[in-house]
């Protein structure tokens, strides 16, 4: 069990994952960094964790296992490392073609009635994945323990059309109401994650409750909302695209973009624009704040507080890796994306969301671990705020040595 002093002194930290289909393995190499800075057996260093769609997946297995952080990292990465796509969704040619005959089908005879497609692609198999080496116990274990003050994933309601914050935590922590936006307390479970993560169209809803939800990226757009609203002060995020370039510049392109290079468009807008929007009216508050007097903000009802955040995020594109490795996806994926333009220069962003490959993988976590030891200082001076002490780095075996 943690002190109540050292209990009080981590519970404004928080650690946020953002969505990202395949791309979500990025944040597991910066967790192992993570992992390497703090002392052997050290409990999780963030007490509210947040994760959304393939980052919930990560968070609650953080969560899981946060009586020991490295151990429960270290797990993460073998399960990203031994991925393929045939773990996560059915993508023979026998389950693509049926599908594909099935929409086909619907959209001819003008629907199907309650025989209509849901999705296009089938991702029972990640059910089995998370139910096999997810263990949903842990959560609670560790908010009894004091090792994890809460928990939160996100999804979207289909009928409410709100970003729903489900949140399993400490018995203190209250519901929010906002606009578009709730948090509602749950015991989270595979139908959380499965929800979190049902990208529209590709992968079904679920029923939780009352609605069908879907991808918790969908219609987000505070995603930074839930942890400051379960208390946090002090924030780490872990986004899976690079920073925004400068608006101004603008490459030049003369062929009409790609059914990939539409879809991309899109898969981005909704998982990584909420994130990168959130972040900058954050900052904003807190250049704000910075410039009034405390006194002054003391007096005033604005119900504001600045908040510590430190970003780390991809050096460099991740569509632009996953090219390499096509080969890895199934025949059947390979000839569906192909034609849609996927392995081109400006449609990869398709397949790097969904190419659940350990080749893939690998790569990113690799990145995840420079580009988080890119940030040493930084990332050590964040720790020590929350820890006793930070010891020595020492190697990492699921990683490169440095």
């Amino acid at each position: 069990m943690l002190s109540k002093r050292m209990q009080a002194h981590r519970a404004n930290t928080a650690l946020i994952l953002s969505g990202g289909g395949a791309r979500a393995a990025y944040q597991v190499g910066v967790l192992l960094a993570i992992a390497r800075l703090l002392p052997k057996g050290a409990s999780n260093p963030f007490p509210i964790i947040c994760g959304t769609s393939a980052g919930g997946i990560n968070a609650v297995a953080v969560a899981a296992g946060a009586m020991n952080f490295r151990r429960s990292v270290f797990e993460l990465a073998r399960l990203w490392q031994g991925l393929s796509p045939e773990l996560i969704y059915h993508c023979s040619i026998w389950h693509l073609l049926s599908s594909g005959g099935h929409w086909l089908l619907s959209l001819l005879v003008g629907g199907m009635g309650k025989h209509n497609p849901r999705a296009f692609l089938n991702n029972s198999p990640l059910r089995d994945l998370l139910i096999d080496r997810v263990d949903f116990s842990g959560i609670q274990h560790a908010i009894n323990a004091g090792a994890l003050r809460a928990l939160s994933i996100s999804a979207s309601g289909y009928t409410s059309g709100q970003s729903v914050s489900f949140f399993q935590g400490a018995a203190d922590l209250d519901v929010w109401r906002r606009a578009s936006r709730v948090g509602v307390k749950a015991s989270i479970s595979v139908d959380h994650l499965m929800a979190s993560a049902a990208i529209p169209l590709l992968f079904p809803a679920v029923r939780l409750h009352r609605e069908y939800f879907g991808d918790g990226s969908v219609r987000q757009i505070a995603p930074i909302s839930p942890a400051i609203h379960l208390g946090a002060e002090r924030i780490l995020v872990i986004g899976v695209a690079p920073p925004l370039t400068d608006p101004a510049v603008r490459e030049k392109h003369t062929r009409y973009p790609t059914l990939a290079q539409v879809m991309g468009h899109l898969m981005n807008s909704i998982f990584l624009d909420g994130l990168d929007t959130d972040l900058e009216r954050l900052n904003r508050i807190n250049r704000t704040l910075a410039a009034v007097p405390a006194e002054v903000i003391r007096t005033l009802p604005l119900g504001l507080r600045p908040i510590q955040v430190l970003t780390i995020s991809p050096s460099q594109p991740l569509e632009r890796l996953a090219v390499a490795f096509k080969l890895e996806f199934p025949v059947g994926m390979r000839f569906l994306l192909g034609g849609m333009g996927a392995f081109r220069h400006q449609g990869s962003v398709v397949a790097s969301y969904l190419l659940f490959c350990s080749g893939y993988s690998r790569k990113l976590i690799e990145l995840g671990y420079r580009d988080a030891m890119d940030k040493e200082q930084e990332l050590r001076t964040f720790l020590s705020e929350i820890q006793e002490s930070v010891g020595e780095p020492d190697t990492c075996p699921l990683t490169p040595s440095r």
